[in-house]
């Protein structure tokens, strides 16, 4: 697992937003062979949105050719609410560059079959050939998607029932009302995850320290979904210093002198 420190959240977004269009570009991605992209709702990754949307603008980056499955979407929200992954997605990027619909894959919530509805999209998934880059946020209980604590590291499409703390931080959402957030959800599983050919996690803010910890310093288990990309062949830890100030001083030095000298 290769960890970057970057000084802030504006240096992450940058990296993250200049990789991601590193690798579509490197890809030279056809109709009949797409770049297939893998990306979070959330706040940590609006910023990354933004740069590639500006990237888009000034034609260093085209995602005509780039299929994209979004992680997660509320079970029971209509598609068009704006707490929805469909309205997330459409504002935050879908809307401001060249994508295609027929390319979009997000998990319908108001499905009368879950059990089909996963299975479609892990299908789908197949079918694309694999992820090429999944991307996504970290919580600070070390979730990744909606895969909360004791989430099995081999799961794949479910139903995911939301913990009381993960609905409290959603409440937000919801006009600070935490009685109208969904209780579940269909999310990717931690195995769909590090299927992917590569994997890049972001983290910023102090919060995410705990988490950060975990998934640097600690070992692999269930209790902290994260720490699965640690057996990961390509997978990328992106934080900020904020997020590894639980993070031994020798572990900073260490990870900080690798990557000075990374090519």
């Amino acid at each position: 697992m290769r960890v970057v420190i970057k000084k802030d959240y504006e240096e992450v977004t940058d990296w993250a937003a200049t990789y991601i269009a590193y690798k579509i570009n490197r890809a030279r991605p056809t109709p009949e062979k797409p770049f297939v992209l893998g990306l979070p709702m959330g706040d940590t990754p609006k910023g990354v949105y933004k740069k590639l949307v500006e990237l888009n603008h000034k034609g260093k980056l085209s995602f005509a050719n780039v299929v994209i499955f979004c992680m997660n979407e509320f079970i029971g929200l209509d598609k068009k609410a704006p707490q929805s992954c469909h309205s997330y997605m459409n504002e935050y990027l879908l809307k401001h560059v060249d994508s295609k619909a027929v390319n979009v894959y997000i998990l319908d919530g108001n499905t009368k079959n879950y059990e089909k509805e996963c299975a479609n999209f892990e299908l789908a998934i197949r079918q694309k050939g694999g992820i090429d880059l999944f991307v996504g946020g970290v919580g600070a209980d070390g979730h990744i998607a909606f895969n909360e604590p004791f989430s099995s590291l081999s799961s794949q499409t479910r139903v995911k029932t939301l913990t009381t703390e993960t609905m409290k931080a959603k409440a937000k959402l919801f006009d600070n009302d935490i009685s109208k957030v969904p209780h579940t959800v269909l999310t990717v599983g931690i195995g769909t995850i590090m299927s992917a050919k590569e994997v890049l996690i972001l983290a910023s803010g102090e919060k995410k320290s705990a988490a950060t910890k975990a998934a640097i310093e600690g070992g692999v288990n269930h209790k902290w979904a994260v720490s699965a990309l640690q057996m990961h062949r390509h997978g990328i830890y992106l934080c900020d210093e904020d997020a590894t100030s639980k993070l031994d001083k020798d572990t900073i030095s260490y990870l900080k002198d690798i990557e000075r000298n990374a090519y």
